[in-house]
Order: structure tokens, then C-alpha cells, then sequence
């Protein structure tokens, strides 16, 4: 079976949930786990679960996020089902994290920006994810930018690389550029008081991560309580 586990991203200042993330997760005789392929998942199961999810919420919560990689980002069919998801969750909005994963192939750039206008013209917001990590480094990105609502920097990503010592600078570059193009700077992995308080120092407000909350299960209507 499957579900989504959400979590909060919150604005520490004004102590207000602003979105979930809605994360994969696989039940079997293990419990829940992540799956370990998700390609593998029939796309209409996860489809159908972000619309129901997404029909529960849409009154209680201003956005959702769902990722994509870049090769689902940029098919028809995903796009086409994802504006028809939109309109049976408004009044929320449906944001699609672009991952730092390329999928199967590489994708030019001017083909995601042709992809991200039509997401936006039926009110689908692009956010890029793991700003810093992968192939979501700053050069690659820069060309999305214009069309891009929301950038997410992934202090988790930098600890797990050893990179410590890099986060508060590259916290001042991005929060740079989030006020440059007008775009929402959500920090993830935030999982300690220090992070926290490093946060206040730089005026940061957007958050997301263990400190807070840790993902739970979303329950469904019927679902039985595993």
C-alpha cells in the first residue's frame, strides 16, 4: 500500500503553515519505508493519492509540493494530469519541486521553461529543490529563475557532504537571490537549535525540517490504522 507523509513548512515568525510536502512512502511487512524504486509505482496510484490528499486539504492550507525529476517534469501527459489535479484542489496551490535528478535523460533547459509556463498559466508554481546540490547548482538554474517561484536549500545535503562550514555563506547567496528574482527561500534539514538560531541571525523565515516536525503519514478516509 501506499500513502503520502507530509511535512510542515512553516513561517517561524508569523507561526503559520504555509505547505506540505508530500513524501512516497510504501507499507509492507517492514512498515512504511520509502520505496526502493519509484518508478516502479504506477504514476495514476500516486495521481490519484495527491488528488484525494489534495481534496482533504485544499481548505486547511494554502500550497502542496510534489517532486518531479526532470524527465517527468517535461511530459505531456504529467503536465496535462497535474492541471487537472490543480483545478480539483483550488483553492490551494500545487507546487512541483524540481529535483536535482535528471531521469533517463537530459533535458535542455528552454524545455523546462516551455513545460514551467504551462504549469503557471493554470496556476502551478515552479520550486527549484536542493538548491547547491546536484545539477540545482546556481549556473544550471540561473535560466529558470524568471519563471521560478520558490528555491529550497537543503542544509541536510551539505552536512551529509561534509560541506558544514559552506552553509552560511551559501544561506547569504541564495537569500541573495531569492530577493533579487522575488522568490520564497524555504530552508530544509533543519534539524537542531543551532540551525535554528543561525536562521534568526540571517533573517530567514521560511523552514522546514526535523526541529520542527517530522513527516507523518497522512491518513485516508477508510484506511485502516497501521
Amino acid at each position: 500500500m501506499y500513502r503520502f507523509y507530509v511535512q510542515p513548512q512553516q513561517n517561524v515568525y508569523t507561526r503559520s503553515l504555509i505547505g506540505y510536502e508530500m513524501l512516497f512512502r510504501k507499507y509492507d511487512c517492514n512498515g512504511w519505508h520509502l520505496p526502493q524504486d519509484f518508478a516502479s509505482i504506477p504514476f495514476e496510484e500516486q495521481i490519484n493519492l495527491l488528488k484525494k490528499v489534495g481534496t482533504d486539504l485544499k481548505l486547511k492550507v494554502e500550497s502542496l509540493s510534489f517532486n518531479l525529476n526532470r524527465e517527468q517534469f517535461t511530459s505531456q501527459t504529467m503536465t496535462n494530469i497535474l492541471i487537472e489535479t490543480q483545478k480539483q484542489i483550488y483553492p490551494a496551490t500545487l507546487i512541483v519541486e524540481l529535483t536535482e535528478d535528471q531521469g533517463n535523460q537530459n533535458i535542455r533547459t528552454e524545455e523546462i521553461k516551455q513545460y514551467a509556463k504551462q504549469y503557471l498559466k493554470y496556476g502551478i508554481e515552479l520550486s527549484i529543490d536542493d538548491v547547491s546540490s546536484g545539477d540545482n547548482i546556481y549556473e544550471k538554474i540561473a535560466p529558470l529563475l524568471d519563471i521560478t517561484s520558490e528555491i529550497k536549500f537543503p542544509m541536510q545535503n551539505l552536512c551529509s557532504e561534509h560541506r558544514e562550514s559552506e552553509i552560511p555563506g551559501q544561506l547569504l547567496f541564495w537569500r541573495k537571490i531569492a530577493r533579487n528574482f522575488g522568490l520564497r527561500l524555504i530552508v530544509e534539514g533543519i534539524e537542531s537549535a543551532g540551525d535554528d538560531e543561525l536562521l534568526n541571525e540571517l533573517d530567514l523565515p521560511l523552514r522546514q525540517g526535523y526541529f520542527y516536525e517530522k513527516p507523518h503519514l497522512f491518513r485516508l478516509i477508510g484506511d485502516p490504522k497501521l
